[in-house]
């Protein structure tokens, strides 16, 4: 089935990008997701680390408190499911740069720079992440009820699992719409066009998003305070952690060159009429 092709063809995108980043040192783009990264995990454990035990002595003080476990259940399942649309749309100026830098050096494509494309560029990309963030909610809601329904715990319902796949999909229509848009594709065309190749989108976003999940305490990275206990198992810990947080900041850099790489093999970039070749840009100089 053509799906299960694609999906294919995305995780061989991913082993391309990681020889692709090496080859042409585009690994400096690291740095700017690296502190992204920083900051969310710091921003992530200060409201971990913020409990509010109130008191319940009174049946208003019990309401009053259930309401608030409401909110903050609610706030953890936006934080923890819409956090990586977040890095997206934080890094949607870079990401833009990169895949653009990526299609010239596959294909010697060049887009003539000018701030009122970039803007234009920004904006569909913020278009693109609330139309997806919005039907993601909107399905997680309705598989969150029917699991409700058959299981008395919902996460342990088959169907559950389908939010994880769903959200894959989303994750990965963010990053393959930065080259539809340079192809002049509308959001209709583009969405049209992710669902004939939505085992591709599956994989570029699922692949992301299991870099960009993995858990990490940053106290350690900076807390060098338990290397006198045990430095054996402190200095495994602080590998551990340090490498997991490479591997978030890589996410978003890997998933954009590897949708770039994707879809000049699935479409040929070069054929792109919206774009100028660098053979053209010399002759036209000369």
């Amino acid at each position: 089935m053509r799906i299960f092709k694609n999906m294919a063809f995305g995780f061989k995108s991913y082993w391309k990008a990681i020889k692709f980043m090496i080859e042409y040192r585009l690994y400096w783009y690291l740095g700017i997701p690296a502190v992204l990264m920083l900051f969310i995990y710091w921003l992530g454990a200060k409201i971990q680390s913020h409990k509010f035990v109130p008191q319940t002595e009174t049946v208003n003080e019990v309401i009053w408190y259930m309401f608030y476990l409401l909110i903050e259940i609610t706030i953890a399942i936006l934080l923890m499911k819409f956090a990586k649309y977040l890095v997206v749309a934080l890094l949607s100026p870079l990401l833009a740069k990169l895949s653009e830098k990526t299609e010239n050096i596959l294909t010697g494509n060049k887009y003539p720079w000018n701030f009122a494309q970039l803007v234009s560029d920004v904006k569909r990309a913020m278009r693109i992440i609330v139309r997806n963030l919005m039907w993601e909610y909107f399905f997680f809601l309705v598989i969150l009820v029917v699991s409700f329904i058959g299981w008395e715990d919902p996460t342990s319902s088959p169907i559950f699992y389908l939010t994880f796949v769903i959200g894959f999909y989303y994750y990965g229509f963010a990053f393959m719409d930065y080259i539809n848009e340079r192809r002049r594709l509308t959001m209709d065309q583009s969405i049209a066009f992710m669902r004939e190749n939505r085992g591709l989108a599956v994989v570029i976003g699922g692949v992301y998003s299991v870099l960009i999940l993995v858990p990490v305490d940053i106290s350690v990275l900076f807390d060098f305070s338990a290397f006198g206990e045990d430095f054996g198992s402190a200095l495994g810990n602080f590998f551990l952690n340090l490498f997991l947080w490479i591997c978030a900041s890589t996410a978003p850099i890997l998933a954009i060159i590897a949708a770039t790489i994707a879809m000049d093999d699935l479409v040929d970039l070069s054929t792109n009429e919206h774009s100028i070749h660098e053979d053209e840009d010399s002759f036209e100089e000369e």
